[in-house]
């Protein structure tokens, strides 16, 4: 008897096991070494306007798509986006044993306004003896909105006359003094000094795929902003995922020091709390 009861507990705590890898699976993103076997073919974010559904109100259609070379072991890719500085959804989607993943959604718009999405693309590529590789890409559009009475709605990503670059100007300066209110009290929260950092908007983060982080090989950046998203998503995005609905949260601030050590992510959670994420480069995670 006692020898059946071993035997079933045995089974019980391998399915336990099985079940809490196959969540990890899903609910992370691991940074791994690059391999430059796998390469991304597309990897696209676009914003587009669709249609105006009544009088300043209209639809704006968010959509992502990534394809690599090859399928992989694991495919998966998360998108941000934010209006007006704010925090407006997220979508992400994993698949295994699949080169391509799509994400589209809609989004309700009403009045002016300046959208910004940015996506990070992962793929997860699984060799013989337990060897791990992956390889990322970072992709982001912007679109901006201008609802005005003396003319019908219209879009642009970049401004083609002087009216749309006066609009622009406009969405930018209200969404900039809002935006350095919020990250100068998170600034002062955990007593940094401004002097010892770079720093820019999470949603600008993508020119990192063609230039190196300050003090930073190029080498490095591509290791330390896969990093980045790895503790992004652990601690900044899947709570916000798994709050319902999503609450006011302004774009993070990320924080590159001079001398080349670390970067900090400064942000608001989804209770509201005021949050600082912390990379160490020579780590090989990320903790808050």
């Amino acid at each position: 008897m006692r020898y059946h009861l071993m035997i079933i507990l045995f089974l019980l705590v391998g399915l336990l096991f099985f079940i809490i890898q196959s969540l990890q699976s899903v609910t992370t993103i691991k940074y791994f070494p690059f391999d430059s076997s796998v390469t991304f073919t597309k990897a696209e974010t676009a914003l587009n306007f669709l249609t105006e559904s009544n009088q300043h109100k209209y639809k704006i259609e968010w959509e992502t798509k990534s394809v690599v070379d090859r399928p992989v072991y694991l495919r998966q890719d998360l998108s941000l986006l934010y209006v007006d500085g704010r925090l407006k959804g997220m979508q992400s989607k994993w698949q295994e044993e699949t080169d391509t993943i799509d994400l589209k959604a809609s989004i309700n718009g009403e009045g002016s306004s300046h959208y910004q999405a940015i996506t990070y693309h992962h793929a997860e590529v699984h060799y013989p003896e337990d060897i791990i590789k992956s390889v990322q890409k970072i992709s982001s559009d912007e679109l901006y909105v201008f609802d005005s009475a003396y003319r019908p709605l219209e879009s642009f990503q970049t401004p083609e006359d002087h009216s749309q670059q006066e609009w622009k100007q406009a969405l930018d300066h209200a969404a900039t003094q809002q935006l350095s209110v919020h990250w100068n009290k998170l600034i002062d929260h955990f007593e940094l000094k401004k002097e010892d950092y770079y720093y820019i908007p999470l949603t600008f983060i993508a020119q990192y795929e063609t230039k190196p982080i300050p003090s930073l090989t190029a080498e490095d950046t591509k290791r330390v902003i896969a990093q980045l998203w790895e503790g992004l998503y652990t601690n900044y995005i899947l709570p916000f995922d798994q709050a319902d609905p999503i609450k006011d949260s302004f774009i993070p601030l990320v924080l590159f020091a001079k001398d080349g050590t670390h970067l900090k992510v400064l942000y608001q959670d989804q209770n509201g709390e005021k949050q600082q994420l912390i990379q160490y480069y020579d780590a090989s995670n990320s903790s808050s």
